[in-house]
């Protein structure tokens, strides 16, 4: 043993004590503000369908009808992989994945479209329609992870309408057995934060009348245009809308369609990789992170149906786009049609299947600090085992071939993709 060094130190402790109260307020503000990942599972996509075409058979029937997809236009591994450009190794684990998916969880976020995709005579009888199939399959076991629906808009022409099915849908829920854990609302084409403090004040006044915790309630946000990116001021508007939020904002997502036409984006170029749409993305990403409030990419209108030949050149498109959300972080995003199932799982669980033993390698040399080729740091260790929780959230992975690899549980796991504030540096025992 070496001789112990002396330390001195020339300040008084009340020094650190008076910066520590000159910080007292940013630290509030920090934890409010930023607090992190929720550590909820995310889904990999949300699925719309019209209010006045959803039923009870809707999950089963985008399942089946998935399924035939790829009976009729790649009934074996080879043959996907072939189309998308799979590698040999991946063709199999990621084909009979694919297959499993479909059969037993073919839609991970459904919402029940009463706003653009909606064209029934009779919204009030829809909505109590769709809270009590919504309530019946979570009482049976059937329902999506998460479940909601994407009322009108607080813009002055559907405002009164899009309030009115907000009530009735959530009082049915409630009439039938409460709300579902899974519950997910989406408020679309928002252009100002006020329009966001006035659904926060529509949800207050339901959670009032029902005796419900206060903040129950939560919503995405949907940005649909210009306004929603970039404020007359100059400001970034997203950013003051998540705050307007008060807490109650999950998610952003991404509006191709409606955002791109409304920068005058001609529509054969209107698509989630256009260079509007990358930088529209990119400030939703800035203005999320850290907040808990995720980021959902938007969708391709171009639908795999027909012969052979378009099928799988929209599978390409799809599976592209899908890969390229996923390498940008984007790691959710819209399907808009049984046939985009396939490519949306095989997209998703190549993605994770592929990196699984490089990320598994570096976690499991951070946790033991083996020297290595790679020196990680906690942020990255932190985005290493998210990566792999996502894989495991969606069944890209299994828990036994990660706790192999890395040696830890899913509980460890957890613990490094959602360390404390400022405790980074947490390691598995």
């Amino acid at each position: 043993m070496g001789q112990q060094e002396k330390v001195s130190t020339s300040l008084a402790g009340a020094v650190s004590e008076d910066i520590s109260a000159s910080l007292a307020p940013v630290d509030d503000e920090l934890a409010r503000r930023y607090p992190g990942d929720p550590g909820t599972r995310q889904p990999v996509h949300t699925v719309y369908v019209p209010g006045d075409a959803f039923d009870a058979g809707t999950i089963c029937s985008w399942g089946d009808q998935a399924l035939a997809a790829l009976d009729e236009h790649a009934p074996d591994a080879a043959t996907l992989a072939r189309v998308l450009g799979l590698p040999d190794d991946l063709a199999e684990p990621v084909y009979s994945r694919v297959r499993a998916k479909l059969e037993h969880e073919p839609v991970e976020d459904l919402r029940v479209d009463f706003e653009d995709g909606y064209h029934g005579r009779d919204e009030d009888a829809d909505a109590a329609r769709a809270a009590r199939l919504v309530s019946e399959a979570y009482a049976g076991g059937t329902a999506a992870p998460y479940t909601g629906i994407r009322m009108k808009c607080m813009e002055a022409a559907v405002r009164d309408r899009g309030i009115r099915t907000t009530d009735v849908f959530l009082t049915g829920l409630m009439e039938h057995g409460g709300l579902p854990g899974g519950l997910v609302l989406t408020l679309p084409k928002v252009t100002y934060p006020e329009q966001v403090t006035a659904f926060v004040r529509l949800l207050e006044a339901f959670e009032k009348t029902h005796g419900l915790d206060a903040g129950r309630i939560g919503f995405e946000i949907q940005i649909e245009t210009s306004q929603a990116i970039l404020a007359a001021d100059g400001t970034a508007t997203v950013a003051r809308m998540i705050d307007a939020a008060e807490g109650r904002a999950t998610g952003l997502h991404y509006g191709t369609f409606d955002y791109s036409a409304c920068l005058g984006v001609s529509a054969a170029h209107q698509a989630s990789d256009h260079p509007a749409a990358d930088h529209a993305k990119a400030v939703m990403q800035v203005a999320a992170a850290g907040t808990g409030v995720r980021v959902s990419d938007g969708s391709t209108n171009v639908l795999p149906v027909g012969g052979t030949d378009h099928v799988h050149e929209a599978w390409r498109l799809h599976y592209g786009l899908t890969r390229r959300a996923l390498a940008r972080a984007y790691y959710q995003g819209w399907d808009m049609h049984p046939g985009h199932l396939p490519t949306r799982y095989a997209a998703v669980f190549a993605f994770y299947r592929e990196g699984m033993e490089a990320a598994a390698a570096r976690l499991a040399a951070y946790v033991s600090r083996t020297e290595g080729d790679i020196m990680d740091e906690p942020a990255t260790a932190k985005a290493l085992s998210g990566y792999l929780l996502r894989g495991l959230d969606c069944g890209a992975l299994d828990d036994a071939e990660v706790a192999r690899l890395t040696g830890l549980t899913r509980a460890e796991l957890d613990t490094f993709a959602r360390p404390r504030r400022g405790d980074l540096t947490a390691t598995a025992q």
